[in-house]
């Protein structure tokens, strides 16, 4: 319960401001919301696994202590990419306005990409070094697609009027938050 709980706060919180936040946005205001969730979730589920399955073999063969040191500099470096932000390109843009056929296809497949590589995949192997596998990947699963089916609903309600600055730095200060914890106890062993 404990990897689930914390897997959902990080990815949250992760999330919040995140490219793949804005993606879902711009596919809701094209197709209904409820296709566009389902293809989210299928594409998160399916990166978070893989994501889990690398941080549970790096977990195995590495000593606690390090990990946890590793694991504090990681969350350093995600809220201080937080803060940089990120943003939504014009080829995403053309990418979410291109797709013709089939919403949950085109939606799933375009966010999986999106997703490769993205702070959030790296977070959930940086968790799933150090908390139980199945726990880290519905937590950072289902953290994920709240994020984003908040960003969906309040984005569709307030449109250009959330304040992304106050975003950016709540979810910078909660990374940094996470990495001092994980510091403290590296430091301790």
């Amino acid at each position: 319960m404990n990897a689930f709980l914390v897997s959902f706060g990080v990815i949250f919180v992760a999330e919040l401001g995140d490219k793949s936040q804005l993606m879902a946005l711009a596919f809701a205001t094209r197709y209904k919301p409820a296709p566009v969730l389902i293809a989210i979730t299928i594409a998160t589920a399916i990166v978070h696994l893989a994501s889990v399955a690398i941080g549970a073999i790096v977990g195995a063969a590495l000593p606690t202590r390090p990990i946890n040191a590793i694991a504090a500099l990681a969350f350093i470096v995600f809220g201080l990419w937080t803060l940089r932000g990120d943003e939504l390109s014009d080829e995403d843009e053309e990418r979410a306005k291109r797709t013709t056929r089939n919403v949950i296809v085109s939606v799933g497949t375009v966010f999986f990409l999106a997703e490769l590589g993205d702070k959030t995949m790296l977070a959930t192997v940086t968790l799933a070094t150090r908390e139980g596998v199945v726990g880290t990947w519905l937590g950072s699963t289902i953290g994920m697609v709240a994020a984003d089916a908040l960003a969906i609903v309040v984005g569709r309600a307030l449109g250009s009027r959330l304040p992304e600055r106050a975003i950016k730095i709540g979810a910078s200060v909660a990374f940094f938050v996470f990495a001092t914890i994980l510091g403290v106890e590296a430091l301790r062993g």
